[in-house]
């Protein structure tokens, strides 16, 4: 049974409905858009599905990473490259993205795992990682190095499906299906052995091991299946925004701006990080078109909206909002549902 299947099957009747009126709504809404409500939505729709890729590895399995922005850089300068250089449709630079990905995750993971580095200790490593490959990606040359990596902008009225160029309406129903995939994943992930094993991990990793749980094989599964679809997002942000820069993708803002969504929603629940997204982006979006209306400047809005989102999240739902709307409406028989 696949993913969608299994969330048919033990949803209530009002949060099958609710799922599949979402996704239509988000279909049939594309067209209708103007350029700007496009480009909020497609914000929205990259930070739920970065966030989904974070929550399995947090949520999931309570691997805490602070440096998710490596895999979104490794993920973007790949497939960017071999186009550039060698004309490689990003269809296919996906699955090098995703290579490359899961190489860099499983260094880490080893790294980590192998030698008992976890919490706190484990989160620090994976900045580690983002920084050092930060500043390797600011010298080298090959992919323009500090002076960013650009590719070639075409007319938006010359869709080319092949090559990711065109309309950003195209980029909108992109997003909208790896954040959909990213949803479908979970669910499966949630209502398999992979799921039940996850979260032993995260509730009591020494009681997950003597319940005879491979925990050091899970935990490093937990890590891959994120990275490779963090990765997917790099692709995605390479070719809607046509510029990288080693100090903007890998940055620890970046990190930070993934995991805010699914805290905020509700780490470990699939809906979460959906929610969280659309929160986040469109009350940021409302308060600096406020500022504009009042020709007003504030450098560092944004961090500091952020925080106090943040802040109040955590202080009035620290489960996050998802869990306590959920249980309020009757959507879902237990947590993750």
């Amino acid at each position: 049974m696949n993913a969608l299947g299994r969330i048919w099957q033990h949803g209530t009747l009002r949060a099958r409905a609710g799922l599949v009126a979402l996704l239509l709504a988000l279909i049939a809404l594309g067209p209708f858009l103007d350029r700007y409500l496009l480009a909020v939505m497609i914000l929205v729709l990259y930070f739920a599905f970065v966030g989904q890729a974070w929550n399995i590895m947090m949520g999931f399995a309570g691997q805490l990473s602070l440096g998710h922005a490596l895999y979104v850089g490794l993920g973007g300068y790949t497939a960017a490259a071999l186009f550039e250089h060698f004309s490689v449709s990003p269809w296919l630079g996906m699955f090098a993205a995703v290579l490359v990905c899961v190489i860099a995750a499983t260094i880490i993971g080893l790294l980590a795992f192998r030698f008992g580095i976890s919490g706190v200790y484990f989160a620090l490593l994976t900045i580690a990682f983002a920084e050092f490959t930060r500043i390797g990606f600011d010298h080298f040359s090959w992919v323009g190095g500090s002076g960013g990596f650009f590719l070639k902008v075409v007319q938006h009225d010359q869709t080319n499906i092949v090559n990711l160029r065109g309309h950003p309406l195209m980029f909108y129903y992109l997003i909208l299906a790896f954040a959909a995939g990213a949803f479908a994943v979970s669910a499966w992930i949630l209502s398999s052995r992979f799921g039940f094993y996850f979260r032993a991990i995260r509730d009591g990793e020494e009681a997950a091991r003597a319940a005879g749980v491979n925990t050091f094989r899970y935990k490093l599964y937990a890590v891959q299946i994120s990275a490779a679809l963090t990765g997917l997002a790099g692709v995605f942000f390479a070719f809607y925004y046509n510029n990288l820069f080693p100090e903007q993708i890998f940055n620890i803002g970046q990190s930070i701006e993934i995991i805010l969504a699914p805290i905020i929603g509700g780490v470990g629940t699939l809906f979460g990080p959906v929610l969280g997204a659309a929160l986040l982006t469109l009350l940021s979006e409302g308060v600096t078109e406020l500022l504009a209306a009042f020709e007003l400047e504030l450098p560092g809005l944004k961090q500091i909206f952020y925080g106090v989102v943040l802040g109040l999240a955590v202080v009035f739902m620290p489960e996050g909002i998802w869990p306590a709307l959920a249980r309020r409406l009757g959507l879902g028989r237990r947590p993750h549902e």
